[in-house]
């Protein structure tokens, strides 16, 4: 194939890239507004919202994955100039998340206690209570977030990334109103937080659906007989969206396993635990808009047949979010003892976040982008199952194995958990860098 101009020139790419670091700020307002506006509640609200966001997550990040899926064939058709199948592959994606997030939204309500004591084991009476509450309610919202981000990662795709900003800014912003409504005016505590969450994802998703269905957009849903199953293109969608989503879930199921160690060290220890993963998330925002970025530009350039391209851009991307990391992680190293002040903690808990944070950001710096953001250029190219399984072994070999190991037989603590995920990222990030220099990632058939 005869070799095209560069497809992403600096303005299209700041064009995209620029909505997306607007998104993940507000996307980190949301995650610290309700730890923050719970905190007010006491230690026990704080450590309830925690451990159920921590398999909140799970859920999202499995949604996220098939997403993915549906953003990469989407993105490689759109290379490829074939409107027609990318809005076929849209459909699909819409029909494969709304199955998915119904079941997983059933499970969730009728199992709520069970899980919660599958997955935590004994934690207090009052954080339990706590728990179940937040978790129904936010179950709820699970179809929502489902088509959500199905939406934003089909826009993203096309290289439209302020509909998913703009959805994202919607959302927040009744789940702030939400928040200071429910728990300061009524004092719902933890119901209010979760009730302001399921009204701010009810209301994104579905303004974004109606943005969807403009005339304008390309991947609109056309007819109803366009939602129904299609074999082939749900397992193109499938075979990068599962294993994208095992590796999501076995991750997210190492940090419950990781999550249940830390609620064996104390109402505090969860509690810091909780507010130092809120905050660190503020230093990770390059690094997470670069992730979102990667998959429509190397997308598209695999579909174009420009492995070349491919390649320096994702090399350019790369370089900017390791840029990005440097100075936010820098930011947060100096700003983390007077922010852990917003949040009400105990002083332990308080000294224990402020270590965890600083050793996070130390790592965060060198070895971040190597075992999140650089994987993304992998998956544009179908190379999930290389991603997939280099995770799933560093995670139980590392993160989990280790974190137990540092607590349990050298008395670490805290820090124990958060070195065991450290080394984690070192070990993924050496597997993913050999594997991108040797090209092979490019050489799969995606659509």
């Amino acid at each position: 194939m005869q070799t095209q101009a560069p497809l992403f020139n600096r303005r299209k790419l700041v064009t995209l890239i620029w909505p997306l670091f607007l998104e993940q700020i507000l996307s980190v307002t949301m995650g610290m507004a309700d730890t923050l506006m719970v905190s007010g509640v006491g230690e026990a609200a704080v450590s309830s919202v925690s451990l159920v966001d921590s398999l909140n997550v799970l859920i999202v990040q499995i949604v996220s994955a098939l997403a993915t899926g549906g953003a990469v064939i989407a993105s490689q058709y759109m290379g490829r100039q074939d409107e027609e199948n990318a809005r076929h592959s849209a459909a699909q994606l819409y029909c494969v998340l709304g199955i998915s997030t119904v079941t997983l939204m059933v499970i969730c309500l009728a199992l709520s206690r069970p899980l919660l004591r599958l997955v935590f084991g004994s934690i207090d009476d009052d954080v339990m209570v706590f728990a179940q509450q937040y978790l129904i309610i936010t179950a709820l919202s699970y179809p929502f977030i489902g088509f959500y981000n199905g939406g934003a990662a089909l826009f993203r795709a096309q290289g439209n990334s302020r509909i998913s900003m703009l959805a994202s800014l919607v959302m927040n912003l009744v789940n702030i109103a939400g928040n200071a409504l429910l728990i300061y005016g009524f004092r719902m505590g933890v119901i209010g937080a979760a009730l302001a969450t399921l009204v701010g994802r009810v209301i994104a998703a579905v303004w974004l659906m109606l943005q969807n269905q403009s005339l304008s957009n390309p991947m609109r849903v056309q007819s109803w007989q366009e939602l129904r199953p299609h074999k082939d293109t749900i397992l193109r969608i499938l075979g990068i969206g599962i294993p994208s989503g095992l590796e999501n879930g076995m991750f997210q199921i190492g940090k419950l396993c990781v999550s249940s160690l830390t609620s064996t060290l104390g109402t505090s220890a969860i509690a810091a635990n909780a507010v130092a993963n809120s905050v660190s998330t503020l230093a990770n925002i390059p690094g997470n808009t670069i992730s979102l970025a990667m998959i429509p530009v190397v997308g598209q350039c695999l579909g174009a047949g420009e492995k070349k391209q491919a390649k320096r851009y994702s090399l350019l991307l790369i370089a900017t979010a390791m840029t990005g990391l440097v100075l936010t992680n820098l930011a947060m190293f100096a700003i983390i003892p007077y922010l852990t002040g917003w949040f009400s903690l105990s002083a332990e808990a308080a000294s224990m976040c402020v270590a965890v944070v600083r050793w996070f950001d130390v790592f965060s710096v060198f070895f971040w982008v190597s075992s999140f953001t650089l994987p993304n250029a992998l998956r544009s190219g179908g190379d999930a199952k290389y991603t997939m399984t280099v995770s799933i072994v560093s995670m139980w070999l590392f993160r989990v194995m280790l974190s137990y190991i540092f607590v349990l037989k050298f008395d670490m603590g805290l820090t124990g958990v958060w070195f065991g995920m450290f080394i984690d990222w070192i070990c993924r990030g050496i597997c993913f860098w050999a594997r991108f220099l040797s090209g092979k990632w490019m050489e799969h058939k995606v659509i």
